[in-house]
Protein backbone atom coordinates (compact mmCIF):
# COMPACT_ATOMS: atom_id res chain seq x y z
CA UNK A 1 0.00 0.00 0.00
CA UNK A 2 2.83 2.43 0.80
CA UNK A 3 4.40 1.90 -2.59
CA UNK A 4 1.06 2.40 -4.26
CA UNK A 5 0.56 5.68 -2.44
CA UNK A 6 4.04 6.80 -3.47
CA UNK A 7 3.03 6.26 -7.07
CA UNK A 8 -0.08 8.40 -6.69
CA UNK A 9 1.93 11.19 -5.06
CA UNK A 10 4.46 11.02 -7.87
CA UNK A 11 1.66 11.32 -10.43
CA UNK A 12 0.27 14.31 -8.54
CA UNK A 13 3.66 16.01 -8.71
CA UNK A 14 3.66 15.55 -12.49
CA UNK A 15 0.15 17.02 -12.62
CA UNK A 16 1.33 20.06 -10.68
CA UNK A 17 4.33 20.51 -12.97
CA UNK A 18 2.09 20.33 -16.01
CA UNK A 19 -0.42 22.81 -14.61
CA UNK A 20 2.35 25.25 -13.72
CA UNK A 21 3.81 25.11 -17.24
CA UNK A 22 0.41 25.64 -18.87
CA UNK A 23 -0.66 28.43 -16.52
CA UNK A 24 2.58 30.36 -16.91
CA UNK A 25 2.18 30.13 -20.67
CA UNK A 26 -1.41 31.40 -20.49
CA UNK A 27 -0.75 34.36 -18.23
CA UNK A 28 2.30 35.43 -20.25
CA UNK A 29 0.34 35.22 -23.53
CA UNK A 30 3.19 33.11 -24.84
CA UNK A 31 2.12 31.63 -28.18
CA UNK A 32 5.17 32.40 -30.28
CA UNK A 33 5.23 30.66 -33.64
CA UNK A 34 9.03 30.80 -33.47
CA UNK A 35 9.06 27.89 -31.02
CA UNK A 36 6.57 25.49 -32.56
CA UNK A 37 8.10 22.43 -30.88
CA UNK A 38 7.70 23.96 -27.42
CA UNK A 39 4.22 25.21 -28.30
CA UNK A 40 3.15 21.75 -29.41
CA UNK A 41 4.44 20.18 -26.19
CA UNK A 42 2.68 22.75 -24.00
CA UNK A 43 -0.54 22.37 -25.98
CA UNK A 44 -0.41 18.61 -25.42
CA UNK A 45 -0.07 19.20 -21.68
CA UNK A 46 -2.89 21.77 -21.70
CA UNK A 47 -5.97 20.28 -20.05
CA UNK A 48 -4.35 16.91 -19.47
CA UNK A 49 -2.44 17.95 -16.35
CA UNK A 50 -5.60 19.33 -14.75
CA UNK A 51 -7.51 16.19 -15.69
CA UNK A 52 -4.80 14.06 -14.06
CA UNK A 53 -5.09 16.23 -10.94
CA UNK A 54 -8.85 15.64 -10.73
CA UNK A 55 -8.60 11.91 -11.48
CA UNK A 56 -6.11 11.58 -8.63
CA UNK A 57 -8.63 13.26 -6.34
CA UNK A 58 -11.09 10.53 -7.25
CA UNK A 59 -8.43 7.91 -6.53
CA UNK A 60 -7.95 9.54 -3.14
CA UNK A 61 -11.66 9.31 -2.35
CA UNK A 62 -11.66 5.57 -2.99
CA UNK A 63 -8.50 4.98 -0.97
CA UNK A 64 -9.75 7.10 1.94
CA UNK A 65 -13.00 5.18 2.24
CA UNK A 66 -11.73 1.77 1.12
CA UNK A 67 -11.96 -0.04 4.44
CA UNK A 68 -15.42 1.26 5.31
CA UNK A 69 -16.74 0.61 1.83
CA UNK A 70 -15.45 -2.95 1.57
CA UNK A 71 -16.55 -3.89 5.09
CA UNK A 72 -19.96 -2.31 4.66
CA UNK A 73 -19.44 -0.23 7.81
CA UNK A 74 -22.04 2.43 7.10
CA UNK A 75 -21.36 4.29 10.34
CA UNK A 76 -17.68 4.77 9.53
CA UNK A 77 -18.58 5.63 5.95
CA UNK A 78 -20.97 8.32 7.17
CA UNK A 79 -18.18 9.85 9.27
CA UNK A 80 -15.82 9.82 6.30
CA UNK A 81 -18.47 11.26 4.01
CA UNK A 82 -19.07 14.09 6.47
CA UNK A 83 -15.34 14.84 6.51
CA UNK A 84 -15.34 14.89 2.71
CA UNK A 85 -18.22 17.36 2.66
CA UNK A 86 -16.28 19.62 5.03
CA UNK A 87 -13.19 19.33 2.86
CA UNK A 88 -15.23 20.09 -0.24
CA UNK A 89 -16.72 23.16 1.43
CA UNK A 90 -13.27 24.41 2.41
CA UNK A 91 -11.95 23.99 -1.13
CA UNK A 92 -15.04 25.63 -2.61
CA UNK A 93 -14.69 28.72 -0.42
CA UNK A 94 -10.91 28.85 -0.88
CA UNK A 95 -11.42 28.63 -4.63
CA UNK A 96 -13.94 31.48 -4.65
CA UNK A 97 -11.42 33.67 -2.84
CA UNK A 98 -8.67 32.54 -5.19
CA UNK A 99 -10.67 33.46 -8.30
CA UNK A 100 -9.90 37.13 -7.65
CA UNK A 101 -6.22 36.29 -8.02
CA UNK A 102 -6.45 33.44 -10.52
CA UNK A 103 -9.65 33.40 -12.64
CA UNK A 104 -8.84 29.91 -13.98
CA UNK A 105 -9.13 28.43 -10.47
CA UNK A 106 -10.03 24.75 -10.23
CA UNK A 107 -10.53 24.51 -6.45
CA UNK A 108 -14.15 25.70 -6.31
CA UNK A 109 -15.02 23.19 -9.03
CA UNK A 110 -13.06 20.64 -7.02
CA UNK A 111 -15.36 21.25 -4.07
CA UNK A 112 -18.39 20.38 -6.18
CA UNK A 113 -16.73 17.28 -7.66
CA UNK A 114 -15.82 15.96 -4.21
CA UNK A 115 -19.30 16.63 -2.80
CA UNK A 116 -20.93 14.64 -5.58
CA UNK A 117 -18.24 11.98 -5.43
CA UNK A 118 -18.92 11.55 -1.70
CA UNK A 119 -22.52 10.72 -2.55
CA UNK A 120 -21.38 8.02 -4.97
CA UNK A 121 -19.02 6.14 -2.66
CA UNK A 122 -21.18 3.03 -2.41
CA UNK A 123 -22.19 2.88 -6.06
CA UNK A 124 -20.84 -0.13 -7.98
CA UNK A 125 -18.06 0.77 -10.41
CA UNK A 126 -20.19 -0.10 -13.45
CA UNK A 127 -22.84 2.41 -12.36
CA UNK A 128 -20.18 5.06 -11.85
CA UNK A 129 -18.95 4.47 -15.40
CA UNK A 130 -22.51 4.87 -16.64
CA UNK A 131 -22.60 8.24 -14.86
CA UNK A 132 -19.37 9.22 -16.62
CA UNK A 133 -20.96 8.36 -19.97
CA UNK A 134 -24.10 10.33 -19.10
CA UNK A 135 -21.98 13.35 -18.17
CA UNK A 136 -20.29 13.23 -21.58
CA UNK A 137 -23.63 12.95 -23.35
CA UNK A 138 -25.14 15.78 -21.30
CA UNK A 139 -22.19 18.12 -21.88
CA UNK A 140 -22.26 17.44 -25.63
CA UNK A 141 -26.02 18.02 -25.71
CA UNK A 142 -25.69 21.35 -23.91
CA UNK A 143 -22.87 22.38 -26.23
CA UNK A 144 -25.16 21.76 -29.19
CA UNK A 145 -28.10 23.60 -27.61
CA UNK A 146 -26.42 26.60 -25.96
CA UNK A 147 -23.85 29.21 -26.95
CA UNK A 148 -20.58 28.08 -25.38
CA UNK A 149 -19.05 31.56 -25.76
CA UNK A 150 -21.72 33.26 -23.63
CA UNK A 151 -20.11 35.80 -21.25
CA UNK A 152 -16.57 35.03 -22.47
CA UNK A 153 -14.07 37.55 -23.77
CA UNK A 154 -11.65 35.12 -25.40
CA UNK A 155 -8.97 37.78 -25.81
CA UNK A 156 -8.66 38.48 -22.08
CA UNK A 157 -10.29 35.26 -20.78
CA UNK A 158 -12.62 37.43 -18.69
CA UNK A 159 -16.08 36.12 -17.82
CA UNK A 160 -18.59 38.98 -17.85
CA UNK A 161 -21.31 37.90 -15.41
CA UNK A 162 -19.43 35.44 -13.20
CA UNK A 163 -20.68 37.00 -9.98
CA UNK A 164 -24.36 36.78 -10.85
CA UNK A 165 -26.37 33.70 -9.90
CA UNK A 166 -27.11 32.85 -13.52
CA UNK A 167 -23.57 33.51 -14.71
CA UNK A 168 -21.93 31.61 -11.87
CA UNK A 169 -24.18 28.59 -12.42
CA UNK A 170 -23.49 28.65 -16.16
CA UNK A 171 -19.75 28.90 -15.58
CA UNK A 172 -19.79 26.17 -12.93
CA UNK A 173 -21.85 23.67 -14.88
CA UNK A 174 -21.41 24.40 -18.58
CA UNK A 175 -18.73 26.75 -19.91
CA UNK A 176 -16.23 27.59 -17.19
CA UNK A 177 -12.60 26.54 -17.17
CA UNK A 178 -13.43 23.16 -15.57
CA UNK A 179 -17.23 22.79 -15.68
CA UNK A 180 -19.03 20.03 -13.81
CA UNK A 181 -20.25 18.77 -17.18
CA UNK A 182 -18.15 16.79 -17.97
CA UNK A 183 -15.19 17.36 -15.59
CA UNK A 184 -16.96 15.59 -12.75
CA UNK A 185 -16.45 12.51 -14.91
CA UNK A 186 -12.70 12.68 -14.31
CA UNK A 187 -13.19 12.43 -10.55
CA UNK A 188 -15.66 9.56 -10.94
CA UNK A 189 -13.24 7.77 -13.24
CA UNK A 190 -10.54 8.25 -10.61
CA UNK A 191 -12.80 6.65 -8.03
CA UNK A 192 -13.07 3.56 -10.22
CA UNK A 193 -9.29 3.46 -10.77
CA UNK A 194 -8.74 3.82 -7.03
CA UNK A 195 -10.81 0.68 -6.43
CA UNK A 196 -8.47 -1.44 -8.53
CA UNK A 197 -5.53 -3.30 -7.03
CA UNK A 198 -2.71 -1.51 -8.79
CA UNK A 199 -0.26 -3.46 -6.67
CA UNK A 200 -0.87 -6.32 -9.10
CA UNK A 201 1.26 -6.11 -12.21
CA UNK A 202 -1.49 -7.65 -14.35
CA UNK A 203 -3.98 -4.97 -13.28
CA UNK A 204 -1.49 -2.18 -13.95
CA UNK A 205 -0.75 -3.57 -17.38
CA UNK A 206 -4.44 -3.86 -18.17
CA UNK A 207 -5.13 -0.27 -17.16
CA UNK A 208 -2.01 0.96 -18.93
CA UNK A 209 -3.07 -0.64 -22.21
CA UNK A 210 -6.62 0.64 -21.80
CA UNK A 211 -5.34 4.17 -21.17
CA UNK A 212 -2.93 3.95 -24.08
CA UNK A 213 -5.73 2.80 -26.36
CA UNK A 214 -7.98 5.69 -25.27
CA UNK A 215 -5.23 8.28 -25.75
CA UNK A 216 -4.33 6.87 -29.17
CA UNK A 217 -7.99 6.70 -30.19
CA UNK A 218 -8.44 10.40 -29.43
CA UNK A 219 -5.44 11.29 -31.57
CA UNK A 220 -6.65 9.07 -34.41
CA UNK A 221 -10.02 10.81 -34.36
CA UNK A 222 -8.24 14.15 -34.70
CA UNK A 223 -6.22 12.80 -37.63
CA UNK A 224 -9.48 11.84 -39.33
CA UNK A 225 -10.58 15.50 -39.45
CA UNK A 226 -9.09 16.32 -42.90
CA UNK A 227 -10.89 13.32 -44.39
CA UNK A 228 -14.12 14.40 -42.73
CA UNK A 229 -13.73 17.80 -44.39
CA UNK A 230 -13.28 16.17 -47.77
CA UNK A 231 -16.45 14.21 -47.15
CA UNK A 232 -18.33 17.49 -46.70
CA UNK A 233 -18.62 17.64 -42.92
CA UNK A 234 -20.06 21.04 -41.83
CA UNK A 235 -17.50 23.45 -40.35
CA UNK A 236 -19.48 23.71 -37.12
CA UNK A 237 -18.81 20.04 -36.36
CA UNK A 238 -15.02 20.37 -36.45
CA UNK A 239 -14.88 21.33 -32.78
CA UNK A 240 -15.99 17.79 -31.92
CA UNK A 241 -12.64 16.57 -33.28
CA UNK A 242 -10.62 18.72 -30.88
CA UNK A 243 -8.48 17.46 -27.99
CA UNK A 244 -8.32 20.93 -26.43
CA UNK A 245 -9.95 21.38 -22.99
CA UNK A 246 -12.22 24.25 -23.99
CA UNK A 247 -14.81 23.18 -24.90
CA UNK A 248 -14.36 19.83 -23.09
CA UNK A 249 -16.00 17.54 -25.60
CA UNK A 250 -15.80 13.71 -25.70
CA UNK A 251 -12.61 13.41 -27.79
CA UNK A 252 -10.77 15.64 -25.31
CA UNK A 253 -12.18 13.69 -22.37
CA UNK A 254 -11.19 10.33 -23.84
CA UNK A 255 -7.67 11.50 -24.64
CA UNK A 256 -7.10 13.20 -21.28
CA UNK A 257 -8.52 10.25 -19.34
CA UNK A 258 -6.37 7.85 -21.33
CA UNK A 259 -3.13 9.79 -20.86
CA UNK A 260 -3.86 10.22 -17.14
CA UNK A 261 -4.40 6.48 -16.74
CA UNK A 262 -1.11 5.77 -18.49
CA UNK A 263 0.76 8.21 -16.25
CA UNK A 264 -0.83 6.86 -13.07
CA UNK A 265 0.02 3.25 -13.87
CA UNK A 266 3.60 4.15 -14.79
CA UNK A 267 4.04 6.18 -11.61
CA UNK A 268 2.66 3.38 -9.46
CA UNK A 269 5.06 0.99 -11.18
CA UNK A 270 7.95 3.34 -10.40
CA UNK A 271 6.85 3.47 -6.78
CA UNK A 272 6.67 -0.30 -6.65
CA UNK A 273 10.12 -0.74 -8.16
CA UNK A 274 12.11 2.01 -6.50
CA UNK A 275 10.28 2.45 -3.21
CA UNK A 276 11.86 5.20 -1.15
CA UNK A 277 14.95 5.77 -3.25
CA UNK A 278 16.60 9.12 -2.54
CA UNK A 279 16.09 10.38 -6.10
CA UNK A 280 12.37 9.57 -6.09
CA UNK A 281 11.24 10.92 -2.72
CA UNK A 282 11.63 14.67 -3.48
CA UNK A 283 9.08 14.27 -6.27
CA UNK A 284 6.80 12.24 -4.01
CA UNK A 285 6.99 14.99 -1.38
CA UNK A 286 6.15 17.56 -4.04
CA UNK A 287 2.99 15.65 -4.88
CA UNK A 288 2.06 15.51 -1.20
CA UNK A 289 2.18 19.32 -1.10
CA UNK A 290 0.06 19.67 -4.23
CA UNK A 291 -2.51 22.08 -2.78
CA UNK A 292 0.20 24.34 -1.39
CA UNK A 293 2.03 24.53 -4.71
CA UNK A 294 -1.18 25.03 -6.67
CA UNK A 295 -1.77 28.30 -4.83
CA UNK A 296 1.92 29.20 -4.54
CA UNK A 297 2.66 29.03 -8.26
CA UNK A 298 0.34 31.99 -8.80
CA UNK A 299 0.81 33.96 -5.58
CA UNK A 300 4.58 33.50 -5.28
CA UNK A 301 5.75 32.41 -8.73
CA UNK A 302 3.72 34.75 -10.90
CA UNK A 303 3.70 37.38 -8.17
CA UNK A 304 7.49 37.57 -8.23
CA UNK A 305 7.59 37.87 -12.02
CA UNK A 306 4.92 40.57 -11.95
CA UNK A 307 6.90 42.58 -9.39
CA UNK A 308 9.89 42.38 -11.75
CA UNK A 309 7.80 43.41 -14.75
CA UNK A 310 8.37 40.04 -16.43
CA UNK A 311 4.91 38.50 -16.32
CA UNK A 312 3.22 39.62 -19.53
CA UNK A 313 4.02 39.33 -23.23
CA UNK A 314 7.00 37.03 -22.81
CA UNK A 315 8.33 34.40 -25.18
CA UNK A 316 7.21 30.81 -24.91
CA UNK A 317 10.72 29.70 -23.97
CA UNK A 318 10.81 32.26 -21.15
CA UNK A 319 7.43 31.10 -19.84
CA UNK A 320 8.50 27.45 -19.87
CA UNK A 321 11.84 28.21 -18.22
CA UNK A 322 10.09 30.30 -15.56
CA UNK A 323 7.63 27.49 -14.90
CA UNK A 324 10.39 24.89 -14.68
CA UNK A 325 12.28 27.16 -12.28
CA UNK A 326 9.25 27.21 -10.01
CA UNK A 327 9.00 23.42 -10.28
CA UNK A 328 12.62 23.09 -9.17
CA UNK A 329 11.89 25.41 -6.25
CA UNK A 330 8.84 23.30 -5.37
CA UNK A 331 10.87 20.08 -5.29
CA UNK A 332 13.56 21.65 -3.09
CA UNK A 333 11.02 23.26 -0.76
CA UNK A 334 9.00 20.06 -0.43
CA UNK A 335 12.12 18.05 0.40
CA UNK A 336 13.14 20.49 3.11
CA UNK A 337 9.62 20.90 4.51
CA UNK A 338 8.99 17.16 4.80
CA UNK A 339 12.08 16.73 6.94
CA UNK A 340 10.21 18.54 9.72
CA UNK A 341 6.49 18.24 8.93
CA UNK A 342 4.27 15.43 7.69
CA UNK A 343 1.77 17.70 5.92
CA UNK A 344 2.26 20.74 3.74
CA UNK A 345 1.25 24.22 4.98
CA UNK A 346 -2.17 24.31 3.33
CA UNK A 347 -2.64 20.56 3.63
CA UNK A 348 -2.22 20.96 7.39
CA UNK A 349 -4.87 23.69 7.52
CA UNK A 350 -7.22 21.55 5.46
CA UNK A 351 -6.73 18.57 7.77
CA UNK A 352 -7.32 20.63 10.92
CA UNK A 353 -10.49 22.24 9.61
CA UNK A 354 -12.00 19.05 8.24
Amino acid sequence: MKQRILGFDLARALAIFGMVIVNFKIVMHANSSENMAWLKIVNIIDGRASALFVILAGVGLSLLTRQSRLSGDLQSLAVERKALFKRAGFLFILGLLYIEIWPADILHYYGIYISIGALCLMLPSRYIMVLVLLLLIASSFLFGMLNYSTAWDWQTLAYADLWTIKGFARNLIFNGFHPVLPWLGFLLLGMVIGRQNLGQVAMRERLFLLGLFAAALAELIVLFLPYARLMGMPLAYEVFFSTQPMPPLPVYFIGAAGSATVIITLCVALGEKYGKKAWLMPFVYTGQLGLTFYLAHVILGMGLLESLGLLENQSLVFSVMSALSFCVFAVIFASCWRKFYRLGPLESVLRRLT
